[in-house]
């Protein structure tokens, strides 16, 4: 059995209070203030803890299977195990994380420049543009809300559905099918 450590523990403890990762980057830029570092800042810092949490668990359940303690037992190093054993059979998740996360990274920078806690203006942002002109003329010109909440959708759903098609390719369990 493996103990977390100590600022494992803290940050779950910290994480487990706010589930959804758009919440946490509305307090982390409340707290610092509206800006390009800072909603970067707390883009990565809210997406980080769930990504940290899955991968840890993708990574200590390849560990325990049969061909990583074949190789501990012959005397494969530590380093050789990880590169050749652990990190292909669990690449296929990583990449899935990554593609939902820049996916739910986009969301988290379109919901916070709608709010106003964005980058500001000389940076484009579609929540910007659908929080301006669009919400003034809405009913006059529903394009003006229409075409970035389009852009936001089709971006978000093309990350999304890459995370999917790498994933058939890579994972080797869905090969036979």
């Amino acid at each position: 059995m493996t103990t977390s450590h100590p600022a494992t523990q803290l940050l779950e403890a910290f994480f487990a209070s706010a589930s959804e990762h758009h919440l946490k980057a509305l307090i982390i830029v409340s707290v610092l203030g509206a800006g390009l570092a800072q909603v970067i800042f707390a883009i990565s810092f809210s997406l980080i803890a769930g990504s940290a949490r899955i991968s840890r668990g993708v990574t200590l359940s390849v560990k325990e299977n049969v061909y990583v303690d074949a190789a501990r037992v012959i005397g494969v190093s530590p380093l050789r195990i990880m590169l050749r054993h652990i990190l292909p059979n669990a690449a296929s998740v990583y990449l899935i994380l990554a593609s939902v996360a820049l996916g739910g990274a986009i969301l988290t920078e379109a919901s916070l420049s709608f709010l106003g806690l964005g980058v500001p203006p000389p940076h484009p942002s579609w929540g910007r543009d659908l929080a301006g002109n669009a919400s003034n003329y809405m009913l006059i010109n529903p394009w003006l809300a229409v075409f970035p909440g389009l852009a936001i959708m089709l971006v978000v759903l093309g990350f999304n559905l890459f995370g999917d098609a790498v994933r058939d390719l890579w994972d080797h369990r869905l090969r036979g099918r």
